[in-house]
């Protein structure tokens, strides 16, 4: 092949290739997700609410040889999600790959939650929704201009409703339901739509998530003994997003949970109960 026709999707790993990657908070999954884009060549746009953490981020993705972007902005902000991929464009040119991974967590039973405190219901959908809807929505011009590559960071609680997840699932069926139906949009434009449904991941989110006050709960409310390598689960997205998969399933019990479901769906609920910890099981 002449150099003449080369294209983007002929360079090797993403050499050349500009991806933004929301939620890219220290020690969680967007941080891991951008460090292995890093290592295969991407110039990377990192997104978060902390400059401070977002430095920390950048300076090892830049070890890695990387160009690096850092934009402090809130995706629960619409204003702020535009110009944030209005920055990665001005910066670098193009824009190649959007990988909404930002989100926030909750664990509470409904019951639990005041008539007063159930506005963090929307707050959370504000967030884990709408903020990759917004992004999206930006850079969609540029995503087809360059015949690109979308990512949606789910979760498992995304496919099967669980105890507890109320709030959290609600946000990430949505998200599973949008990215569907845009995915199916975005086919002939040559954009790949890529939906991850991580299972238990070893990342303080959970910890950090609201609980039924909508304060910082403090603790995961899930058995996490066999809790994935945070670093595992990026290489599993980065590698399905490469292939342009249409989704990424983690876990042998979340690919056969998915299927069960439809068969034998009293199973799956008893599946989803067991995977909580006493205390944050339905009374």
């Amino acid at each position: 092949m002449s150099r003449s026709t080369w294209s983007l999707d002929d360079i090797p790993d993403q050499a050349g290739r500009t991806v933004l990657v929301t939620g890219t908070t220290v020690g969680g999954l967007g941080h891991q997700t951008a460090l292995e884009l890093a290592r295969r060549g991407a110039r990377v746009v990192l997104a978060g609410r902390s400059q401070e953490k977002l430095d920390a981020v950048a300076a090892q993705c830049t070890a890695s040889g990387a160009q690096v972007l850092c934009v402090a902005m809130d995706v629960g902000v619409e204003a702020q999600c535009r110009s944030l991929v209005a920055q990665a464009v001005a910066r670098f040119g193009r824009l190649d790959t959007l990988v909404n991974n930002a989100g926030v967590s909750a664990q509470a039973l409904f019951e639990d939650v005041t008539a007063q405190d159930l506005h963090w219901y929307e707050d959370l959908m504000r967030v884990n929704l709408w903020g990759a809807v917004w992004c999206t929505h930006e850079a969609l011009p540029h995503l087809k201009a360059a015949r690109g590559r979308i990512v949606a960071v789910s979760s498992l609680a995304g496919l099967v409703g669980v105890p507890g997840r109320t709030a959290y699932g609600a946000t990430k069926f949505a998200m599973g339901g949008f990215f569907e139906a845009l995915r199916v949009e975005l086919k002939s434009a040559g954009v790949s739509v890529t939906v991850a449904y991580p299972g238990v991941v070893a990342t303080h989110i959970r910890e950090r998530g609201y609980n039924a006050r909508g304060e910082p709960l403090g603790r995961s409310g899930l058995k996490e003994d066999a809790a994935m390598p945070v670093a595992e689960c990026a290489r599993l997205i980065v590698a399905g997003m490469e292939r342009r998969q249409r989704e990424v399933v983690m876990t042998t019990r979340g690919k056969l949970g998915r299927f069960i479901k439809l068969l034998m769906p009293s199973l799956v609920e008893d599946m989803a109960v067991a995977a909580l910890k006493d205390e944050a099981r339905p009374r």
